[in-house]
């Protein structure tokens, strides 16, 4: 059997989106353009007509007939190991029930905890996996996926699991995020001893042993009303931090915490949601390189405030846009539609918003070396969409114009007839 070529041409580009602000504005447009990947890797990005002349084995070339590409885009805050829904919670917030009244009588997170303990660990995955294929087709090629629908340990770990055997079975890149401070758990809920003993659990049994077993390349813990207090956070991030894993941050949704600011203190690669921060702590942010990920589609479905952009603007922060996909407040597959609602809700621009889900969104994983950005040397991760103007992915309101994907230098189809299933391409 004859195997596939170690290389891949992209030819007739009509405008390549490259994200390297060195090549002229912030995202670095080519017209007329093509890439030439080796293996895994990038080894030439430019115009066509400065394309070197190509040596060693024929690659696969395939012509774009004027389509855009772009760095395949980046999904940096999803929860998508989880069973069930939450459409009881939804009809209720359309009655007008607050988020937190809904979770007080055993709603919200902890519904959906039930939902996923009760289910097989075949289930979780093949749901899983259903959901990565919808982000794949939207133009994603890696996606961050957190726990935290376990709360205790042998359900965390199985959720860590899932996502690791899940990572060897889609084309994305999973990158894990042990989530178990996302809520109290239930019995940790009758009193102040039993959540302080949650807490020691977290950080003396879970931790070591996620770091240990290689599951989670980050820690997040959810700091705000009725989920972790700013001192409990603390612990268990400085745990984490302790053990060689990276830090995340759920901040500031629900109420101005201090989350934020904890967060750029202890050097957290990124705080997330973020509607209620203060001025002072977006300016530690900045000074910490910590980068802001913002979810519009959790804004938009509890009917709360858009995170406003020109606030992180002006404190120069990095501003990620993300999913935030999970069953009870953002419901949402679509990373293309929470960049235009970014747009619309949030006021970044339209290159603010497309530098949020590709360079922006990588560095929010610690992988803004690696990704994110179509340069000579970096990971073959393109996204092709048919259309002949980049604006048009933020104009055209929920589309899917994604065509194919290269996924480390291999080139695949998206069947728009049949969206969702991606198929290996052929020249």
């Amino acid at each position: 059997m004859n195997s596939a070529p170690s290389s891949l041409l992209l030819r007739d580009v009509g405008v390549l989106v490259t994200c390297d602000a060195e090549r002229g504005g912030p995202l670095g447009l080519v017209r007329d353009a093509a890439v030439l990947c080796r293996g895994a890797r990038i080894e030439y990005v430019g115009p066509e007509a400065g394309l070197p002349p190509l040596t060693g084995e024929d690659p696969l070339t395939i012509s774009l007939d004027g389509c855009v590409v772009t760095p395949g885009l980046i999904d940096c805050h999803t929860h998508l190991v989880f069973a069930g829904t939450r459409l009881d919670d939804f009809e209720a917030r359309l009655r007008g029930d607050s988020y937190s009244a809904i979770a007080a009588r055993g709603g919200g997170i902890l519904s959906t905890v039930d939902a996923t303990r009760a289910a097989s660990n075949e289930e979780l995955q093949e749901l899983m996996e259903a959901r990565v294929e919808q982000c794949e087709a939207h133009g994603v090629t890696t996606v961050e996926v957190k726990s935290g629908y376990g709360l205790d340990t042998r359900h965390e770990f199985r959720l860590l699991d899932a996502i690791k055997v899940c990572n060897r079975r889609v084309i994305a890149d999973l990158v894990p995020t042990f989530l178990g401070a996302h809520v109290p758990p239930a019995d940790a809920r009758v009193s102040s001893a039993a959540r302080a003993a949650y807490v020691e659990r977290v950080i003396s049994e879970m931790l070591p042993e996620v770091a240990r077993r290689g599951l989670a390349r980050f820690c997040d813990v959810f700091i705000d009303e009725g989920a972790f207090t700013l001192e409990e956070g603390r612990r268990i991030l400085e745990a984490a931090r302790s053990l060689g894993l990276g830090l995340k941050v759920h901040a500031e949704q629900l109420a101005h915490t201090g989350a934020a600011g904890l967060a750029a203190e202890l050097g957290a690669v990124s705080a997330e949601h973020l509607e209620r921060i203060s001025d002072e702590h977006l300016a530690a942010m900045a000074e910490a390189g910590t980068v802001a990920v913002m979810l519009p589609g959790a804004s938009f479905f509890l009917r709360d405030g858009f995170t406003q952009a020109d606030r992180f603007r002006s404190a120069g922060v990095k501003m990620a846009v993300a999913t935030d996909w999970n069953p009870g407040t953002s419901p949402a597959d679509n990373l293309l539609l929470m960049a235009q609602m970014a747009v619309l809700g949030c006021g970044l621009t339209i290159e603010e918003a497309l530098l949020g889900v590709t360079l922006h969104a990588a560095h929010a994983l610690d992988l803004g070396q690696d990704r994110g950005m179509l340069r000579v040397g970096m990971r073959a991760d393109l996204a092709m969409f048919r259309i002949h103007d980049p604006r048009e992915l933020i104009y055209q309101l929920g589309s899917s114009p994604c065509s194919g994907l290269v996924k480390n230098g291999r080139y695949l189809r998206v069947e728009a007839a049949r969206p969702g299933r991606i198929r290996l391409g052929r020249a």
